[in-house]
């Protein structure tokens, strides 16, 4: 947060305390009965509730959300990042949930009271936050249990490492991770959002792009990531170093352990469309259209992609269809008034086409115009990037100098890709 939190409340949906914490004395002991009446017990409070969260009142802001029957409260005195405090909050919770079993809940919270003000007390120092990663705080906080002596002094060892980890840049990660097969998974899943006219020409068009890591690898590895300059908009993991990024252009890291997203980005330029739909309907009288559609692939010959889908809406009066394909499946489906038009496979730089006869009930009412609704397209294209992002090297440097296996996989897929007609 940008300033101080000076208390924590957790509250029951009646308001009443649950949990409390106050770390500065800048505000007052107990804000709980300001908080059930001018925003609990208010007129109208479950709409005020959910879409007010921060509230003002007096010299204190009071930033809210609920989680279960829970209320979670964060005070501070000035003004404050509101993004940042929520996203605190939700750490918070995410801590509690992994002591918990998976549970945050009135009753859990009032079962643990002792083992949350010690978390309380390590996650927040004077009201800043410090460590929110349960797999760090769990090698020193321990749940009620037996514990022998063998294992107390294994813990104790764990929590002087870990301690290390938390005052040093790599808390994220122990160093006493092994492996026999040390390995590093790299995808980059793309999202291809369009809107394109009848005639052919983009109206619209941007890529969501996230880089996911899958790591295997023993000790304290030194990962570098090469990448060509088609990134825009990026936020990074908060392992990546990022006076390296902005002075060389390396995404240079220390990896955590197993699964994790490394850096989003969102690209609206030079963006390569692994599709175009023409698509050609003309309304024969008042009971008849004829539908042409041709889908064409942009992509390299030697790509394809999976479980093509095309949606074309039809009026709400149709009654039947008959319709031919160069490749694939295609039938009017009734529930969702279009012609639904299914290929397995759609390899790149070729084309198909459909081409439909639709007959439409005739009716005496007064006929509305048909809206036409935009051609909808689904689809996935491996080892495909429509930003033209690329992996130029991953490196991967630790002090024993192993074997690394490395695998870089890419996908694009459709987000909101349509077409008008």
């Amino acid at each position: 947060m940008a300033c101080a939190c000076s208390a924590l409340y957790f509250l029951n949906l009646k308001g009443d305390i649950l949990i409390q914490r106050t770390y500065r004395d800048d505000v007052e002991r107990n804000l709980a009965p300001a908080f059930r009446s001018h925003i609990l017990h208010t007129k109208g409070n479950d709409s005020v509730a959910n879409l007010t969260p921060v509230r003002v009142l007096g010299s204190c802001s009071f930033l809210y959300m609920r989680q279960s029957d829970v209320y979670i409260l964060a005070v501070v005195k000035s003004n404050s990042n509101a993004m940042l405090a929520f996203q605190f909050m939700v750490q918070t919770v995410n801590v509690f949930k992994s002591y918990f079993g998976g549970e945050f809940s009135e009753q859990s919270l009032k079962s643990n009271f002792v083992l949350i003000y010690e978390l309380l007390d390590e996650i927040l120092d004077f009201g800043y936050p410090q460590v929110a990663d349960s797999s760090i705080l769990k090698q020193y906080i321990f749940q009620k249990g037996f514990v022998t002596e063998a294992t107390k002094l294994k813990r104790e060892q764990e929590a002087a490492n870990s301690t290390l980890q938390v005052t040093g840049a790599v808390g994220w990660r122990k160093d006493s991770i092994r492996y026999k097969k040390n390995e590093v998974f790299l995808d980059i899943i793309e999202t291809v959002n369009m809107l394109m006219s009848n005639k052919g020409s983009v109206l619209r068009c941007d890529v969501n792009g996230k880089v996911v890591m899958k790591v295997f690898l023993s000790g304290m590895p030194d990962v570098k990531l090469g990448l060509n300059d088609k990134l825009e908009d990026v936020t990074f993991h908060q392992c990546v170093n990022l006076g390296k990024f902005n002075t060389e252009k390396v995404v240079s890291f220390v990896p955590p352990d197993g699964e994790f997203e490394l850096m989003k980005y969102r690209c609206q330029d030079n963006i390569v469309l692994p599709f175009r739909i023409l698509p050609i309907i003309n309304e024969i009288g008042r009971t008849r259209l004829e539908v042409n559609v041709t889908a064409k692939s942009s992509f390299d010959s030697k790509l394809f992609a999976l479980n093509v889908v095309i949606s074309v809406p039809m009026p709400d009066n149709t009654a039947q269809a008959e319709i031919q394909t160069t490749q694939g499946k295609a039938k009017y489906d009734p529930k969702k008034h279009a012609l639904v038009w299914k290929l397995k496979r759609f390899v790149g730089q070729s084309e198909h086409a459909m081409a439909a006869t639709v007959e439409l009930i005739a009716t005496t009412r007064e006929k509305k115009p048909w809206a036409r609704p935009p051609i909808g397209m689904q689809f996935q294209v491996p080892m495909f990037s429509a930003s033209g992002l690329r992996v130029q090297y991953l490196k991967v440097w630790e002090k024993s100098n192993y074997k690394v296996e490395k695998w870089v996989r890419k996908v694009s897929k459709s987000g909101d890709y349509s077409t008008r007609i």
